[in-house]
C-alpha cells in the first residue's frame, strides 16, 4: 500500500491535530510483527501527504520498553513512507544544550536490553550498517526547518537510549556524561536501527526538557518539568515539520534506500518460506 507520503512523524498524540492538517485518513494496522502504538493517521500538509504515529498511544499508556518499534516501523514502510522524523524529549549531559534547545543528534549509543533491535532472524540474517545511524541528509534539512522558526538548535551531539521508565541515578547521568554523551532519552533505540533496516530515512528533533540530574545548581529532572517544556516547543515543532515539508526534495539523495544491498547474508535457498513471506516488504527487492 502507498499513500505517496512525504514524511513520517513519530510523536506526541497530539501533533496529528495541527493546524492546517486536512484531508485525514486514519489506519488501523496489523504488521507480522504485531499492532502498531496506535492507529496511523494520514493527511495533507503544505500539499503533501504526512503521516502521524504516536509512539507512546493516544493518551501516553505505553512504557518506553513496551513500545512496539517494530510495528511501528513496519506500518509506515507499509503505507510508503520513506523518510521519518522523530520527535522526542531528552535530558542534556551538556551546559550549552540548555532546557528549552533543540537538538538534531548526529550520533546514538543503544544502552537499552529488554528490546526487540531488528526485524531479522528466524532464519534469515542481515548486517546492516549503522555507522552513521541517522540520515546525513534529512537531519541536515531538518536543522534547517528547525532554526527558520527561530528556536535555538544544535546540530550534532551523540544520544544515549536508556531503558526506562526511571530517570538516571546521578553516578549514571555523570558517568554517560564520561563518555561524552550529549543527551539521554528513552525511545530512539532501537528505532533507530529499525528504519534503517527498512530502508528509510530517519533524524531526531529531541527537545531538551532538563538538565537530567547531574546539575548540580538544578532541580533533577521531573515529569512536570518534561510536560512543560514540551507543551511550550509544541508550536516549534509543528512549525518545522511545516517548514520541512515545504522543502523536501521529491527524491533522496542519500544511501538509506540501499540500506540492505550489502547486508543480507543467508543463502536465499535455505530461507524458510514463512520468513520470506514475514519479510517481504523489507527484501523482496533483493530475494528474486
Amino acid at each position: 500500500m502507498s499513500e505517496n507520503i512525504s514524511l513520517a512523524i513519530i510523536g506526541g498524540s497530539g501533533l496529528s491535530s495541527m493546524p492546517g492538517l486536512t484531508d485525514t485518513k486514519e489506519f488501523d494496522l496489523d504488521t507480522p510483527f504485531g499492532k502498531p502504538s496506535a492507529p496511523v493517521v494520514v493527511g495533507t500538509l503544505e500539499e503533501q501527504r504526512v503521516a502521524f504515529l504516536a509512539r507512546h498511544g493516544i493518551g501516553h499508556h505505553i512504557m518506553p520498553t513496551e513500545v512496539n518499534y517494530r510495528a511501528n516501523i513496519y506500518a509506515l514502510k507499509f503505507l510508503g513512507a520513506e523518510r521519518v522524523i522523530s520527535i522526542s524529549a531528552c535530558g542534556s549531559l551538556r551546559e550549552d544544550y540548555a532546557p528549552g534547545h533543540i537538538v538534531i543528534p548526529d550520533q546514538l549509543f543503544d544502552n537499552t536490553k529488554s528490546r526487540a533491535r531488528t526485524f531479522f532472524g528466524e532464519g534469515l540474517v542481515a548486517h546492516v550498517g549503522t555507522a552513521d545511524p541517522f540520515c546525513q541528509d534529512l537531519s541536515a534539512q531538518l536543522e534547517k526547518a528547525v532554526a527558520q522558526t527561530g528556536a535555538t538548535v544544535h546540530n550534532g551531539g551523540a544520544l544515549i537510549t536508556i531503558e526506562g521508565p526511571r530517570f538516571s541515578t546521578k553516578a549514571e547521568s555523570n558517568t554517560f556524561r564520561g563518555w561524552s554523551m550529549a543527551i539521554i532519552g528513552m525511545t530512539t533505540s532501537p528505532e533507530a536501527f529499525l528504519a534503517r533496516e527498512a530502508e528509510m530515512c530517519y533524524a531526531v528533533m529531541a527537545h531538551v526538557t532538563d538538565y537530567d540530574v547531574w546539575h548540580v545548581s538544578e532541580a533533577p529532572v521531573t515529569v512536570e518539568m518534561v510536560i512543560q517544556i514540551l507543551n511550550r516547543n509544541t508550536t516549534v515543532a509543528q512549525q518545522a515539520i511545516r517548514n520541512l515539508v515545504r522543502s523536501l526534495p521529491a527524491k533522496r539523495a542519500c544511501k538509506c534506500g540501499s540500506a540492505l544491498a550489502d547486508a543480507l547474508i543467508t543463502n536465499p535457498a535455505v530461507i524458510l518460506v514463512e520468513t520470506r513471506k514475514k519479510l517481504d516488504l523489507l527484501v523482496r527487492k533483493y530475494l528474486k
